[in-house]
């Protein structure tokens, strides 16, 4: 009789919880993303989703780029988000190390145009083995246009241009002068919390 009482009331509360279907977004199309399962909306609030590009977008060929997305409101049966970050595969990155040739990284923290900040990590694939020089002059080339075209776009605007590739084709334009460059990716992006983001998770 027990266990026909547990089974019971496991249903019954399987019964309580509703489906709600998740977005991307408007920056990134409203796309939906998938379904969460929850008896109380508020319980969603915070909750992240991971989804690739090529998913959204449609395109096989970015799937190897894989977005972030946090749950910030819920309106009847629907949850909204907002874009937290996004990091390309390892697999994508071991691809474009090639032998004698140089890999550049540099990690910023960026503010945007009315003052949220991202961090992000900027690489680039020379196409011969660079000089320390020129890997220092292709390291601060990089940190200087980030920079400005962080301080140019809002935050939904620069994640979107850092996610779909224009950051790294501004960068790339603006480096290639200086050495032999194959290619520039933002391999990572993450927004970084505000004060009070951070005191309402550790409240949670």
């Amino acid at each position: 009789m027990a266990k026909k009482k547990q089974i019971g009331r496991r249903v019954e509360g399987w019964k309580a919880k509703s489906w709600y279907k998740v977005y991307t977004p408007e920056v990134f199309g409203k796309v939906y993303i998938g379904d969460i399962v929850s008896a109380d909306p508020a319980n969603m609030m915070g909750r992240v989703m991971q989804v690739s590009l090529g998913e959204i977008a449609q395109d096989y060929s970015k799937q190897y780029i894989k977005m972030q997305f946090r749950i910030n409101n819920v309106a009847g049966d629907t949850a909204y988000t907002e874009f937290i970050g996004h990091e390309v595969t390892r697999d994508y990155i071991r691809s474009n190390v090639k032998r004698r040739t140089s890999r550049i990284d540099s990690t910023v923290t960026l503010k945007v145009q009315g003052g949220r900040e991202i961090q992000v990590t900027l690489t680039c694939f020379t196409l011969n083995r660079a000089k320390l020089s020129h890997i220092h002059s292709i390291r601060a080339k990089m940190v200087e246009v980030v920079t400005r075209l962080a301080s140019e776009m809002d935050y939904d605007t620069f994640a979107k241009a850092a996610v779909t590739g224009d950051i790294s084709r501004e960068i790339f334009k603006d480096s290639r002068t200086i050495f032999p460059i194959r290619r520039i990716d933002v391999i990572k992006s993450e927004a970084v919390r505000t004060a009070a983001e951070k005191a309402a998770a550790i409240a949670a």
